[in-house]
């Protein structure tokens, strides 16, 4: 079951540690290489909610997964929330963690959804656009293949939505032809 205050509790607690330890931007890849082993591996997050799994396996397991790869701080954080009973929290800890991040740095998190792959110039000129119509610093631009849409685009950022997309103005013909508007303006 998600627990957000849980998983900020924990982010804020590890990136105080961090910072105290001036070790913030390690730390930083280092969430961002979990969330990207989390979302990779729907075996691994299952691996973390068993209850069947004894807790020093579980260690072992996300040890030899993560060795090398992650800080010191992190390898500790990582035993600490697995002797606490909570690696099953690990991916929400990992997401709250780059949101704070983001939230220290002035970092905003824009994601662009399109039907086909977008090129690198496009991505560039969104992004501009985005920063000077917004008034952002910097941008993290996360592009998402979609082809429902049909054509056009999907802009998400701070909790907005621009829909722009083929598939909504088929979605409002349709809605508009179902209401028949236009039949009882012919009486």
């Amino acid at each position: 079951m998600p627990n957000p205050r849980l998983a900020n509790r924990y982010a804020k607690s590890l990136i105080d540690l961090a910072t105290e330890k001036g070790q913030l931007e390690a730390v930083y890849a280092d969430m961002k290489y979990l969330q990207a082993v989390c979302k990779a591996s729907k075996e691994f997050v299952a691996l973390l909610k068993s209850p069947i799994i004894k807790n020093d396996q579980k260690n072992t397991i996300v040890s030899a997964v993560t060795k090398g790869k992650v800080s010191e701080i992190t390898s500790a954080f990582n035993t600490l929330l697995v002797k606490k009973g909570r690696e099953s929290d690990l991916p929400e800890i990992a997401f709250a963690f780059i949101d704070l991040y983001n939230e220290l740095k002035g970092i905003h998190r824009v994601k662009l959804t399109t039907a086909v792959a977008v090129s690198d110039e496009l991505k560039k000129s969104i992004e501009a656009k985005v920063k000077g119509g917004q008034g952002f610093g910097s941008i993290e631009l996360e592009t998402v293949t979609n082809e429902k849409l049909i054509g056009g685009f999907v802009l998400e950022f701070n909790n907005k939505l621009v829909d722009a997309s083929i598939l909504r103005d088929l979605k409002d013909i349709k809605k508009q032809f179902s209401e028949n508007l236009f039949v009882q303006q012919l009486r």
